[in-house]
């Protein structure tokens, strides 16, 4: 129940009560290790359903039969468990299962689960629980709390109302005032209303383009020049003298951009297996006045064969020079990279992302002065789900960009990328602007709220100027460790309830 409070379901009530439900068990458990029994077998749920899109990645790989992507979203489910499990324990030894101790435990204990989850083995962030407390397209709800809390904070601050829930139906007979206050805040506070009005305009102008190529086509060699005609024909635009950005997706180009690769490399792309012809043809669609961030693929060059990718973003201007590059750091695992390839691959198994050698992370956040452009921070895909993890600190960008193809993700994936987007941006105090194959793109101002958005699954664009950015929040300046401080905060109020039961 509570993870259908995410996105596409987004039915908050069902998070407080399934969340209710998990403390009200650990408020009987006997001891810490059956709390976190309680909390693994709830956790399995949790993530079985909120995962389910990974299931629907299988379909588009030939080597391994659509059935085996249920068995694999049940078993990252029992991995994903062991976080809920801790935060089940840990509440429960904090707190001696005191009511109001406990409820503090556990939000405490569940800023701390969620935050390892974000790192251990690389991290797996996705879906945080404060995600289900994010308002629709026009309004952030309790999100808009976030520049003080980051992302696990606001989690924990979820996990607490759903506490109060608790406590308020266990109090119902004894107090029927304090009981029905605990029910309606929690309600209230998950829908609170932008408190601020929006964002001005920008100056930046932008087109932003969703191709919308079904992802069983993405690869086809066959179809390759038919899907650059179709960005071409929704990025011209006639000359007007004003600096534009161009925005295409994640795999948004199938040429090999750079220089210097084997001649074989460069013959299934899709204009004259010549990287200098192919970039003079996108920098006279942009225009001399455009600059393109688009999804490409850079190789690494051994001895004349390719060992390696990285997953890129390439700026090119109007006359077709490469500006600069920005390498995905945050790799997915069996996605871009097969862990432990030497013991799996003789098992038979192999990555959801056809190829035949790895993809290699890059150093991770950096900016980009692209002058007139601006400054732009890069997040490819996945990434944009790490909190604290997308903007260089020490070089603030003016907006992030995020390309991305969740074509592969189904109906539910989509979604739920686009709320955390949208986390990032209130958290980070920067506008995210997300270009992607087949949908969802969109615009999303400081704020988080969608200024502009493509659906699923038609081709289109989104013309417009770039919102503009916040000073840097309290979180921008501290990162996760500002969450951490509220886990802290949240542990003393319930050693603190805990000494005033004794007393």
């Amino acid at each position: 129940m509570a993870a259908g409070g995410f996105q596409p379901v987004g039915l908050w009530p069902l998070t407080l009560f399934g969340t209710a439900l998990l403390v009200g068990l650990l408020a009987r458990a006997r001891g810490p290790w059956q709390a976190a029994g309680c909390g693994w077998l709830w956790g399995v749920g949790h993530f079985a359903l909120g995962n389910n899109w990974i299931a629907t990645a299988f379909i588009y790989q030939a080597n391994m039969p659509a059935w085996l992507g249920w068995v694999g979203v049940f078993l990252l489910s029992l991995y994903l468990a062991v976080y809920p499990a801790l935060a089940a324990a840990g509440a429960t030894l904090l707190s001696r299962r005191r009511p109001v101790a406990l409820v503090f435990a556990f939000a405490a204990s569940w800023i701390v689960s969620e935050w390892l989850r974000g790192w251990v083995f690389t991290g797996f962030p996705w879906n945080p629980l404060g995600a289900a407390a994010l308002g629709g397209f026009t309004r952030a709800g309790l999100a808009q709390v976030l520049p003080w809390t980051g992302t696990y904070a606001l989690s924990g601050l979820v996990a607490l109302l759903g506490g109060l829930w608790w406590l308020g139906w266990s109090q119902r007979v004894a107090r029927p005032v304090v009981a029905i206050a605990l029910v309606i805040l929690p309600l209230a506070a998950g829908r609170l209303p932008q408190l601020t009005p929006a964002d001005g305009a920008g100056r930046l102008a932008f087109t932003l383009v969703q191709p919308g190529i079904p992802q069983e086509d993405l690869d086809n060699p066959a179809l390759f020049e038919a899907q650059f005609a179709t960005a071409a024909r929704l990025t011209r635009r006639p000359p007007t003298g004003v600096p534009r950005l161009v925005l295409w997706p994640e795999s948004g180009l199938p040429d090999y951009l750079r220089d210097g690769y084997p001649a074989r490399f460069y013959e299934a792309t899709t204009y004259a297996a010549d990287p200098v012809l192919a970039r003079q043809r996108i920098g006279r669609v942009i225009g001399p006045d455009s600059l393109l961030l688009t999804g490409a693929v850079d190789l690494e060059i051994r001895r004349g064969r390719a060992v390696a990718a990285r997953n890129v973003v390439t700026a090119l201007d109007g006359q077709g020079v490469i500006r600069g590059s920005y390498a995905k750091a945050h790799l997915v695992p069996y996605g871009e990279y097969l862990p432990m390839r030497g013991l799996l691959e003789p098992l038979g198994l192999s990555r959801l992302v056809g190829g035949t050698f790895d993809f290699w992370p890059g150093p991770g956040p950096r900016t980009l002065d692209f002058g007139p452009w601006g400054k732009v921070g890069m997040q490819v895909c996945y990434e944009i789900v790490f909190p604290g993890e997308v903007v260089d600190p020490a070089h603030r960008p003016d907006y992030l960009f995020n390309p991305t193809n969740d074509g592969w993700f189904g109906t539910w994936g989509p979604p739920q990328h686009l709320a955390q987007a949208r986390l990032r941006a209130i958290e980070e105090g920067l506008p995210v602007l997300r270009a992607t194959t087949n949908g969802i793109s969109a615009v999303i101002d400081a704020q988080g709220l969608v200024r502009h958005s493509l659906p699923r699954p038609v081709a289109g664009r989104i013309d417009g100027v770039v919102p503009p950015p916040h000073d840097a929040t309290l979180f921008a300046r501290w990162g996760n460790r500002l969450a951490l401080a509220w886990a802290a905060a949240l542990a003393l109020c319930s050693a603190l309830a805990l000494r005033a039961r004794r007393g």
